[in-house]
């Protein structure tokens, strides 16, 4: 319990000035399109310079925790995720804006989103040592199940057709190779000067999810269809808490697989949001409500994706190995204040390390109480006609992805993307088996490349990856996957 001895370095005026700012600051940047948690972290870096160390983490720390929470809000208000952390929420918190209830939906998302933020923060506390052996043993065979995994979900994602759900994944999966070959640097599928660092996965989602907003609000406005929602609610903020504590099984799967998810390092907690809701879809009882506006399918979305912000700590302050992009980037912010993560770190700078997971417990609370205060007003961005609402998404998603990389050629990318997205939407396709592609696709090739050299040097490629206990685990739970999938899949036309 020796972290309860630091809270005092918390509890000062400066930290709390720097936990309210970062968790503000975060919260709005999340949600804008393509300023991802990576990107929002490391825009911070500089301004750690001259703090000291255990200040400078605090900031870094609330700003991580808020924008991952931050993403929701535009994935809710307008269907543009801010992240790929928010894909899944995207599914049913839009829905539910579209009824009317968009702040009832940003009640569940910070709600449960500081549910699993405590429950990950925890299991960074009392769990590091075990867990930090164990991030180890995911070397690039188990990575290469744990996509495998994710991408047997695609065909039942948000598509009314298991057709249509695969076609729409195995474009991502197309989309995925486009560029230099990971290992000899070959171009592939460069048909243009555009596509020589082919699609970056932000980009993608942008792409995928904005564009075909813009063109659906024009459509609207021009056809004299402009939809302005109340998005009021319906339910005060006591029964939006009780209808969460109600979804016990949902909250237990997101937080819990979101801790997975990021204590493995190189996993992706983009990934995290989409198995929770998956696997919670799989197990619940209203299964037929999920893709229509059903609560428990965005509190299994937000409490993963902030459940896996602690443990992606794990194997960072350990072994100094990141659980995911925005925890390397922590890992320069400790490096530039002389601090060197290992199995010592706990001994050698207990203030420093331990002020900044104390911090991470009440940079939750503040995320859920700033959170909760900008619900109330979410009524004003409903209320926008559909021709500003259009150019506002634009805008954003043009500098969005203009800002990732510095390079024109990612939004005409963006553009094209979500041009053919908007016409496939018209056909019964949906977005999310092409993102899902995208992100899974880059780790599955790097993955299997890496585990085919290894495993042809060591003889045999084929029990490389098919050995040791976590790969037969991975393996089975991806049979399991398949099977659930065409079985549910039958059982749904026999319905």
């Amino acid at each position: 319990m020796e972290f309860l001895n630091y809270f005092d370095n918390v509890f000062t005026v400066y930290h709390i000035a720097l936990l309210v700012g970062g968790t503000f600051a975060g919260i709005i940047l999340g949600a804008l399109p393509g300023l991802s948690p990576t990107m929002s972290v490391a825009l911070l870096i500089p301004f750690t310079f001259h703090m000291k160390p255990e200040s400078g983490l605090i900031l870094l720390g609330a700003m991580y925790t808020a924008t991952v929470a931050g993403g929701a809000i535009s994935a809710i208000l307008v269907n543009v995720p801010g992240a790929p952390a928010n894909i899944a929420t995207a599914l049913d918190g839009h829905k539910m804006a579209q009824n009317g209830k968009a702040k009832n939906a940003l009640h569940y998302c910070f709600i449960s989103s500081f549910v699993g933020g405590v429950f990950g923060v925890f299991i960074l506390i009392f769990f590091t040592p075990p867990l930090a052996a164990l991030s180890l043993k995911f070397m690039s065979t188990e990575l290469f199940w744990v996509a495998i995994l994710g991408i047997t979900i695609i065909a039942t994602l948000d598509s009314k057709s298991v057709i249509k759900g695969l076609l729409s994944g195995l474009f991502g999966l197309m989309l995925a190779t486009i560029g230099e070959h990971p290992t000899n640097a070959v171009e592939r599928f460069v048909f243009t000067e555009h596509l020589e660092s082919g699609v970056h996965i932000v980009v993608g989602l942008i792409g995928l999810f904005a564009m075909p907003q813009v063109w659906n609000l024009l459509e609207n406005f021009y056809a004299k269809k402009n939809q302005v929602f109340s998005a009021t609610g319906d339910a005060t903020l006591i029964e939006s808490f009780k209808l969460v504590f109600s979804k016990l099984k949902a909250l237990s799967i997101g937080s819990i697989i979101g801790s997975i998810i990021g204590i493995i390092p190189g996993a992706g907690g983009q990934i995290a949001g989409i198995v929770a809701y998956d696997q919670s879809k799989k197990v619940s009882s209203n299964r037929e409500n999920y893709g229509k506006g059903e609560p428990e399918a965005i509190i299994a979305a937000e409490s993963a994706n902030n459940s896996m912000v602690g443990p992606s700590l794990i194997p960072l302050l350990t072994l100094s190995i990141p659980g995911s992009p925005t925890a390397a980037v922590l890992l320069g912010g400790l490096l530039i204040h002389g601090i060197f993560p290992g199995h010592d770190i706990f001994t050698k700078n207990p203030e420093v390390i331990w002020t900044f997971i104390d911090s991470l417990i009440i940079a939750q609370i503040l995320m859920l109480v700033i959170g909760l205060f900008l619900s109330r007003h979410s009524k004003w961005i409903m209320k926008v006609p559909d021709n500003y609402m259009a150019v506002g998404i634009l805008l954003l998603a043009v500098f969005g992805t203009y800002s990732i990389q510095n390079n024109y050629s990612d939004v005409l990318i963006m553009f094209t993307l979500g041009t053919l997205m908007y016409f496939g939407s018209k056909a019964g396709f949906s977005p999310v088996p092409v993102v899902l592609g995208l992100i899974l696709g880059t780790m599955t090739e790097e993955k299997f490349l890496l585990g085919n050299l290894i495993g042809n040097a060591k003889g045999s490629s084929f029990q490389h990856f098919t050995s040791g206990t976590i790969n037969i685990v991975l393996i089975s739970l991806c049979i399991a996957s398949i099977v659930y999938g065409v079985y549910s899949s039958r059982k749904s036309k026999k319905n």
